[in-house]
């Protein structure tokens, strides 16, 4: 079981030392994944705990907070992707004034030795840390050689001639590009939380839907997708993936603000509301659109769901369960 931790002050959390790696981790790609691996094995060369470093929030939300770039996942996705790759301990450091103040010089004696106690520590392509970005892979080596641990860069990650990267990832997610996302991922792209109560207007529309919140942050899609939903079954049928078509955005038409995930699972009878589910994105439909009355909105969503079920139904319609990473 990992162990996560939120703060820089504290004692001692690896008492035999650690290898630490740090990183962003939205969405836990194929590049994160590397460099997580490659810190655990490590780890267990040296006999000695694994840890995972990232921030919450993501340092370039917190100094564009009035206007947050889009994540791949939310926070507890990090969390369980993490511990799922085999972290002993997960650091979501939060990321405020104070931590933005802080000097590389700072940031390495408070985390990297007092809490971690780290032995070796390692990062991706283009890491820098500190006030104002001021520190970089060298100088985490300078400051390593002082404090007694070596700093090392693993090397960029490139599938179908492109550098793996989030930013890379978003770009194809909001091209619908839903194939090359999940070669760039390991996995396909999916949003996974647990079933919360919404103001059940579906239902009287003639589509329930299972809703999930995005944990506050802004997601790279909004529209209207085909989707699979998985985690419905029980037993050896959990892992068979439920057909469906999913909204995500704000609802203008009924005058919504947060991010909300909706899907409609296709002539599905059950009571979802507490269970964990994940929605696997497969096919974009169309953008999120306000229409002028609810009949309206109904019409078009009649449109979406057989546009959905014969997206998912065709036999050219992606499949990616043999390449599925589930980490929790």
């Amino acid at each position: 079981m990992s162990r996560l931790f939120r703060d820089i002050a504290g004692g001692p959390l690896c008492a035999d030392g650690s290898v630490v790696c740090i990183g962003a981790f939205d969405g836990l790609h194929l590049g994160h994944q590397a460099l997580v691996r490659h810190a655990i094995a490590r780890a267990h060369v040296l006999g000695v705990d694994a840890a995972a470093l990232s921030f919450e929030p993501l340092p370039r939300e917190f100094f564009a907070a009035a206007s947050p770039p889009p994540r791949l996942g939310p926070v507890r996705a990090k969390f369980e992707g993490l511990r799922g790759l085999g972290a002993d301990v997960v650091g979501l450091l939060r990321f405020d004034a104070r931590m933005a103040a802080m000097s590389p010089e700072a940031f390495v004696d408070a985390v990297l030795v007092q809490r971690l106690r780290a032995r070796e520590v390692w990062v991706g392509p283009g890491f820098r840390f500190g006030h104002k970005r001021a520190g970089d892979l060298a100088t985490l080596q300078v400051l390593g050689r002082e404090a007694g641990f070596i700093a090392g860069e693993i090397e960029p990650l490139v599938v179908d001639g492109e550098r793996v990267s989030s930013t890379h990832i978003r770009t194809a997610l909001v091209a619908g590009d839903f194939e090359h996302a999940a070669r760039l991922l390991g996995r396909p792209y999916a949003v996974s939380g647990r079933v919360v109560r919404g103001k059940q207007l579906g239902r009287t529309l003639g589509y329930p839907t299972a809703n999930l919140r995005f944990g506050g942050k802004v997601p790279a899609l909004r529209g209207i997708y085909a989707t699979r939903v998985h985690g419905i079954g029980s037993g050896a049928d959990r892992s068979r993936p439920w057909p469906s078509v999913s909204s995500f955005g704000t609802r203008p038409t009924v005058g919504g603000v947060e991010p909300l995930l909706e899907a409609h699972l296709f002539d599905f009878d059950g009571d979802l509301y507490g269970r964990r589910i994940e929605v696997e994105f497969v096919a974009r439909l169309r953008d999120e659109e306000k229409f002028d009355d609810l009949p309206s909105l109904v019409a078009q969503m009649d449109l979406d769901a057989a546009q959905a079920r014969a997206v998912l139904a065709a036999p050219h319609s992606p499949r990616y369960e043999t390449q599925r990473q589930d980490y929790a």
